[in-house]
């Protein structure tokens, strides 16, 4: 059986405190050294990244730096698509961590498959050494309450799903058939890309042996900032792909919409105060009991404090982004 040759791409921005840990778990798989490259797409650090990435350009043939003056991940992914030379384009964050040292492995096993063209994983947001906020933020996001319904990336069996959330690895031929990434994005590009991926009925296998950690934000406030752009790519599919619209992806900029423009008739009114107060309370039942569930279920009693916190920054920046990128995101022209 013929091993495949797989071309990890890494977009990167100021990465130089983790860039170099991704760089030596990717080196370190079980795989044959001339069947894998590794192509750093660097927007323009002003840390020294560049600097780590050439001194390990110089020391591993399989190491290739690329600038990408744009800076957006969009772009870094287009450059990837430009000089990659594998049969297979894998994703790779540079703020991950990859304890599989067979995870070139079974990449290579799961497309050995002809009808597979797309690879999804996990993404648990699992950090040893955490401290509190990213416990209780990995925990949040787990939670069937901290992310979106329909998403798989917190699964655990191998299934064939749609590749609009999960895929991070395809086939040359996909970009053949479905084309590049777009830089309008400069959020949610991998889902507008997996999104026509599905359109052109490629096969997505979602395998959980390829899962990498994901390392959760340090700070609430580096929360609100994540989830305000990943609510404002919401926004641009839904106005490149209407047909990706759903209520459940809108929940949040309904609940930032009620919870503010709620209160006006709530105090002019006492039948609508006691119906905004009966929202706001059942909203505060919700996340109670879901967050005395993570406490117990983890064993972690600081949860009590920090998932109700955690749990609203999530639905009031996702909302927010979504409703700043209605009223204020540029239109689409094409």
């Amino acid at each position: 059986m013929t091993k495949t040759f797989i071309s990890v791409i890494i977009p990167v921005r100021n990465e130089a405190a983790h860039i170099g840990q991704v760089l030596d778990a990717l080196l370190r798989q079980r795989y044959p050294s001339e069947l894998f490259e590794i192509l750093v797409i660097d927007g323009c650090s002003t840390d020294n990244t560049r600097e780590l990435v050439t001194a390990y350009q110089q020391r591993h043939a399989q190491v290739r730096l690329f600038g990408n003056p744009k800076r957006l991940s969009s772009a870094a992914r287009n450059i990837g698509i430009d000089n990659f030379r594998g049969d297979i384009f894998l994703l790779i964050d540079g703020h991950c961590l990859i304890d599989n040292d067979n995870l070139f492995g079974v990449i290579d096993r799961a497309f050995q498959d002809e009808t597979i063209d797309c690879l999804g994983r996990p993404q648990p947001l699992e950090l040893r050494n955490a401290n509190a906020i990213q416990l209780a933020i990995a925990a949040a996001r787990r939670s069937p309450l901290g992310h979106h319904p329909d998403s798989f990336i917190y699964a655990n069996k191998p299934c064939i799903a749609p590749a609009i959330s999960i895929a991070v690895a395809y086939r040359r031929c996909v970009f053949e058939r479905v084309g590049r990434f777009d830089e309008t994005f400069d959020a949610a590009e991998d889902a507008e890309f997996n999104y026509r991926c599905d359109k052109a009925e490629q096969r997505c296998l979602f395998e959980p042996e390829s899962a990498i950690r994901y390392v959760p934000r340090k700070t609430i406030s580096g929360l609100f900032r994540q989830l305000v752009r990943y609510g404002r790519g919401r926004i641009k599919l839904t106005r490149k792909h209407p047909e990706t619209f759903s209520l459940k992806s809108t929940l949040p900029a309904f609940f930032v919409a009620g919870v503010t423009i709620g209160i006006i008739p709530a105090m002019l009114s006492w039948i609508f105060c006691g119906l905004y107060l009966t929202v706001l309370l059942l909203y505060a039942a919700i996340i109670l009991a879901e967050t005395i569930r993570q406490a117990i279920q983890n064993r972690n009693w600081t949860f009590i404090f920090l998932l109700p916190v955690i749990f609203t920054t999530i639905y009031i920046s996702s909302g927010t982004g979504l409703l700043a990128e209605v009223f204020f995101g540029r239109k689409r022209t094409e």
